[in-house]
């Protein structure tokens, strides 16, 4: 199991936008990257086309690595390791989710 999903809330904790917050938009798997909104963006010169008449500077989020960002604790809104637990439900079905060092379920929104 993955420790970030698509619409988790994560911090960047190096680089350029060290510090910031965002949603997930994108998972990477074959390069271990994800792309978070409003985090690590580049601005493309692009030519004008049929599709986009007038081009022009597009600015556009680019993907970092996995391993700058961290998932957000839901109970105290800080950064977070996350360990996954293991639990036997009805007709000895196991379910995995994600936990917080807290110990609160992360939940993707």
């Amino acid at each position: 199991m993955n420790r970030l999903k698509v619409g988790d809330l994560v911090q960047v904790i190096s680089g350029k936008d060290k510090g910031k917050q965002g949603k997930v938009i994108k998972i990477v798997t074959d390069s271990d990257r994800v792309v978070v909104e409003g985090i690590n963006t580049v601005t493309r010169n692009q030519k004008p086309t049929p599709r986009n008449q007038q081009g022009g500077q597009i600015k556009k989020d680019a993907p970092i690595h996995v391993s700058n960002v961290m998932p957000i604790d839901p109970t105290t809104g800080k950064p977070t390791r996350v360990k996954v637990k293991l639990e036997t439900g009805e007709g000895g079905k196991i379910t995995k989710t994600r936990v917080a060092k807290s110990g609160a379920a992360i939940t993707a929104s």
